[in-house]
């Protein structure tokens, strides 16, 4: 009883889906039409204002027809030769070899991805610190001159300065000597 209410509960997943479906081809479904599925029959009754609504009709076990497969039984398998059981365990072992073989590529193909990323990440820093200091480097000799260049102005003021006094002062002495 068990296995038929899962049953029951597949099938009704199925057929909302499968109204879905038929509701986006076909908008305007004919009157009382009836979709078969195996062991289901699933008559549309009339349409509400709340939407659809369906008959689902299960066939009891007893009612299968001996032509359609009983779900319950797995599909009975022939018997396999050794040879061919070797031939599908080699295949199943290259199958994984190359499964395999494909994820350590992918890997590779990964970790070189990353590698160079990280090579161009480092780069990038690289060149921003390099230029970081090129432009530091060009500030610091461009006050350095400047600096210099004031300190010289000084310099060069403070000698006409001294001059000038050095100036005065002999033409005071002069004035001195003439007067007397």
């Amino acid at each position: 009883a068990v296995f038929y209410f899962s049953a029951y509960k597949e099938k009704m997943k199925e057929l909302s889906l499968l109204s879905l479906i038929c509701s986006c081809f076909h908008t305007q479904p004919h009157p009382n039409t009836i979709y078969q599925y195996g062991d289901m029959e699933v008559k549309q009754l009339d349409k509400r204002a709340s939407g659809q609504s369906f008959e689902v009709i299960l066939k009891s076990p007893s009612d299968l027809s001996p032509e359609s497969p009983i779900l319950s039984s797995p599909p009975k398998k022939k018997d396999l030769s050794l040879e061919e059981l070797q031939r599908r365990l080699e295949a199943a072992e290259e199958r994984r070899k190359t499964q395999e073989a494909q994820v350590l590529k992918q890997l590779a193909e990964k970790r070189e991805h990353e590698r160079e990323v990280l090579h161009k990440a480092l780069e990038e820093n690289n060149n921003f610190s390099r230029l970081a200091e090129e432009k530091l480097n060009y500030k610091m000799e461009l006050s350095r001159e400047i600096r210099e260049a004031h300190l010289a102005a000084l310099r060069e003021r403070l000698r006409e300065k001294e001059l000038h006094a050095a100036e005065v002062r002999r033409n005071k002495e002069q004035r001195e000597e003439i007067s007397g």
